[in-house]
């Protein structure tokens, strides 16, 4: 078990000294965090919209992946103008990477409830190693990590967003510059271009029930292409079950959603995710929080309700 955890490690290790493409963080919830990878969703919600969400990934093993989102998006005064701040904490074992991101939208209306929004997205990416890693013996005195230091890069991105009551798209890139995030000429910390496309609507099977599928593909420069497929039901308003699977090149992972909408304002939601390969006998799986709080007060022309 050691001997994989270390692997585990090294293999992190080894993506950032070879260049291999750094990716923006993975969500079994990803329909709900739109606003992390899509600037142009800013204020698609018609309120004052809190997303928080902590993901522990692959657990049992120590360093697994740890994600922590915080994001908040608003329309202003004049509703065809979204704003928004995202913030990301991504730790991989030793490694981490920190994004904090302002989001820009713009929305044209199209046909009878339609919007076309167009957005950007601006900020900085840090990339780290955890202290304790790098005073340990055998690192510091290992002329591979010498004169390692963190540093900030600035990067930005775009996106288009288009939605109905009933049905959405989207796609974005939500770092465009390839920075380099680290000054050690033998450790390459990237930033590559990833690209988000997301689809998904609400069918009505009955007056209690929903349902509400959805899909996302993501591509990064010098990575397998990803797909994930979600079908959730909405049971009178207030809960909501679903199971999700996504598949790459290299793996696969099934899951499940439970989401409850405790109050007007109050969404709680909690994902599980189970992989489909090598590693699946040495993790208990994957666990994800979703809390979304909206200000529906400021808002008089609020739809209601809003399923994306």
């Amino acid at each position: 078990m050691t001997r994989i955890k270390h692997l585990i490690i090294a293999i992190a290790l080894f993506s950032c000294a070879s260049g291999i493409a750094q990716q923006m963080p993975q969500f079994t919830q990803y329909m709900y965090n739109t606003i992390s990878v899509n600037p142009a969703y800013a204020g698609s919600r018609e309120a004052l919209s809190i997303v928080g969400l902590h993901r522990s990934q692959w657990v049992g093993f120590k360093g697994g992946p740890i994600t922590q989102t915080l994001s908040i998006h608003t329309p202003l005064r004049n509703d065809r103008v979204g704003l928004g701040l995202s913030f990301i904490e991504d730790d991989l074992g030793p490694q981490n990477f920190s994004y904090l991101y302002g989001d820009f939208a713009y929305a044209i209306p199209t046909g009878v409830d339609g919007k076309l929004s167009f957005g950007l997205k601006a900020g900085f990416t840090q990339y780290s190693f955890d202290q304790d890693f790098l005073n340990a013996d055998d690192v510091r005195n290992d002329p591979f990590f010498r004169g390692y230091e963190n540093r900030w890069a600035p990067n930005f991105g775009a996106g288009v967003y288009w939605s109905t009551n009933r049905i959405y798209a989207g796609l974005s890139a939500p770092r465009i510059l390839n920075t380099d995030s680290n000054r050690n000429d033998d450790i390459e910390a990237l930033d590559r271009i990833s690209y988000y496309f997301t689809v998904g609507g609400v069918i009505d099977l009955s007056k209690s029930i929903k349902f509400k599928p959805a899909g996302l593909i993501k591509a990064t420069n010098g990575a397998p292409i990803s797909y994930d497929l979600t079908a959730n039901f909405l049971f009178n308003e207030k809960f909501w079950l679903g199971a999700s699977y996504r598949i790459s090149e290299q793996t696969s992972a099934f899951g499940g959603i439970v989401d409850f909408q405790v109050s007007r304002q109050l969404r709680l939601g909690y994902a599980y995710e189970k992989p489909n390969s090598d590693i699946t006998s040495y993790t208990s799986g994957t666990h994800e929080i979703l809390l979304i709080y909206e200000f529906k007060f400021l808002s008089s022309k609020l739809k209601s309700p809003r399923y994306f």
